[in-house]
């Protein structure tokens, strides 16, 4: 495993891409609102970028052997979609929807990764709480990460917060590290045994995604036929909120702020 270490001088470079990640992100999530389409939120990052000049990291992002490039400039997933859902003209949004909003920009070589979930006139509290504590999740996370600390350290604070909650954690997604690329080493579980795994050292940037559901059996997924679309095998509810952080020498920083954090 080649993880990269970043200078501070890259660090500052990419900080720009994850700013402006940050502010796409709480852009669209503002925008959500029934009746629109996914496509519709996609537009809004289609706009952003000509206004910037930049590139959206996911566009033609490429699908491998068994799917096309990802056709989107962000990521929208509804309810049982955990993540990679495809904008789609014909996909409208509704009241008491869970949307997920995953959008990174490219800038100045560097990629920023970072998502939210919306809770749209969702008034069941249980879903609330789902949302909730995703949230916390990502908080934990982060908390936990700092020079010295395994990845493992990381995904058991992750994981405890998740469990102790009694929802699922998504096992056949997890974060990532990020940086020339959207997704580079080094594997960031969001479940993990303290102890184990790489340690993290000043200048690595990874991306912290915690992907949670509603029942146990949510944590097995499957892929849409499309090619990119993960949802829980059992269609339950699932939420996901991310960020992008650089360890430093005392701990680490969030990049991707703005946000509602803490």
């Amino acid at each position: 495993m080649k993880v990269d270490i970043k200078t501070r001088a890259q660090i500052e470079k990419m900080r720009e891409a994850c700013r402006m990640s940050a502010e796409i992100r709480d852009m669209c999530a503002a925008a959500v609102e029934p009746g629109m389409t996914t496509a519709d939120i996609d537009d809004i990052v289609i706009a952003y970028c000509e206004k910037h000049h930049v590139k959206a990291s996911f566009y033609e992002f490429p699908g491998g052997r068994y799917a096309p490039d990802f056709p989107g400039h962000l990521c929208v997933s509804i309810n049982d979609e955990v993540i990679h859902g495809v904008p789609d003209r014909n996909r409208v949004i509704m009241p008491g929807d869970l949307v997920k909003t995953d959008v990174g920009i490219f800038k100045n070589g560097y990629n920023g990764d970072t998502s939210r979930t919306v809770a749209l006139g969702v008034t069941d509290p249980e879903v609330l709480r789902l949302v909730d504590v995703t949230r916390e999740c990502l908080k934990a996370g982060i908390a936990a990460c700092g020079p010295g600390v395994h990845l493992g350290d990381v995904g058991y604070a992750i994981q405890k917060v998740a469990e102790d909650a009694g929802f699922g954690i998504v096992r056949d997604w997890i974060g990532h590290g990020v940086g020339r690329t959207v997704h580079e080493e080094p594997e960031v579980p969001n479940y993990g045994k303290p102890g184990t795994k790489l340690v993290l050292r000043p200048g690595m940037t990874i991306a912290i995604e915690p992907m949670i559901t509603m029942t146990k059996k949510g944590e097995q997924t499957d892929v849409l036929p499309n090619g990119w679309t993960v949802v829980t095998r059992d269609r339950c509810l699932s939420a996901h909120f991310e960020h992008t952080v650089a360890i430093t020498d005392d701990g680490c920083e969030i990049l991707t702020l703005p946000a509602d954090y803490p």
